[in-house]
């Protein structure tokens, strides 16, 4: 299967290797002699303008002749796959560290879709440092996450209490007091619409509200 380049930093790959003194000679060198990678000057180059990006391999040996982490070398990270080069991780490494089969934990960061349990779930979150919206980006669960909060706003909040939880390392409590936030200051914002007498713009917002209604989530529970 084709694996997708990292979201590579050019511009601070230049700065590292200018602030060690190193021509992009000095780097094709390294990356020839520590890694065994034959890379010509010329792609040094082109990979600090921004015209070629480094495959994952390349990246990693780069990090390496230039005295600093992968994570230095990577733009914001956002998949599970970016997050865990970013740490220096090899796949097989990651699927240990949370207890998983390497072929399993591959097939996963390959789909975008994690399916691990809570217990899995978390040692990823602390193995790759991750928050809980950084966890749920890259474990591809922002989609579900915001189907389950826009039914909470507009139906029984109550009944959504346990989904959230299980998809998000948060306490009970803090989702539950979100939830309910969200489900009042939605009703009572179609209320107030309502009550002004303006009914062609009442749909437009409450689909404005829950447009958003992520953010509002995320500010809710800090």
């Amino acid at each position: 299967m084709h694996q997708p380049t990292p979201p590579f930093n050019a511009l601070a790959a230049r700065r590292l290797r200018e602030g060690l003194g190193m021509a992009p000679g000095h780097v094709a060198y390294g990356l020839r002699a520590q890694y065994g990678l034959v890379v010509a000057p010329e792609t040094v180059i082109a990979w600090e303008r921004g015209r070629v990006t480094p495959s994952a391999q390349e990246l990693t040996a780069l990090a390496g002749v230039l005295w600093c982490a992968p994570a230095e070398l990577l733009a914001s990270a956002t998949t599970l796959r970016e997050h865990r080069m970013a740490r220096g991780l090899a796949p097989e490494d990651l699927a240990r560290r949370v207890g998983l089969e390497p072929g399993a934990y591959l097939r996963m960061e390959e789909s975008g879709r994690w399916s691990g349990n809570e217990r899995q779930t978390a040692a990823l979150a602390g193995t790759l440092g991750l928050g809980p919206r950084a966890l749920l980006t890259a474990t591809g669960g922002d989609e579900k996450l915001t189907a389950l909060l826009r039914d909470a706003a507009t139906t029984r909040w109550q009944a959504y209490v346990k989904p959230v939880v299980k998809l998000l390392p948060l306490p009970k409590r803090t989702v539950e007091n979100a939830l309910q936030r969200l489900h009042t200051d939605y009703h009572a914002k179609m209320a107030a619409t309502s009550s002004w007498g303006a009914s062609g713009s009442t749909g437009d917002e409450g689909r404005a509200y829950l447009d958003g209604i992520m953010d509002r989530f995320w500010a809710l529970v800090g």
